[in-house]
């Protein structure tokens, strides 16, 4: 009986750090999120930054960016991010007037997200004068 209870605490513990290696992205804003605050829509282009950091021990690929029409993907790396090293996700906005609550859906290999799909939210008000 303790060799079997031997056997499944390491095949447990094996399992848990086989689970815990590859990419893993994180975003360098506070929950995964960019405010942009009160814009006027005549003083601000709309354009964001998601700055993010391949903290995993593999490449971080980037394979795909579901988003609503609201936004246009400006730039995204178009090679994988190797472990340690950062880069971004550019974003622009269209700028339509009243509130902001949208989320960008990035299609990754990162381990530390479920299916690697990390959520990017953007929130905020865009004002006509």
């Amino acid at each position: 009986m303790k060799n079997i209870m031997t056997f499944i605490v390491l095949l447990l513990s094996g399992y848990i750090s086989f689970a815990q290696s590859g990419p893993k992205i994180e975003i360098q804003l506070s929950n995964n999120t960019i405010d942009y605050g009160q814009v006027n829509k005549s003083a601000d282009n709309g354009v964001r930054n998601f700055t993010f950091t391949n903290n995993g021990d593999a490449p971080l690929s980037i394979t795909g960016i579901q988003s609503t029409a609201s936004f246009t993907i400006l730039y995204k790396p178009g090679e994988p991010i190797a472990p340690g090293k950062s880069d971004r996700i550019e974003i622009k906005y269209n700028m339509v007037p009243g509130p902001i609550r949208k989320t960008i859906t990035l299609e990754t290999n990162a381990v530390n997200y479920d299916g690697g799909r990390v959520p990017l939210k953007i929130k905020g008000e865009v004002l006509t004068n």
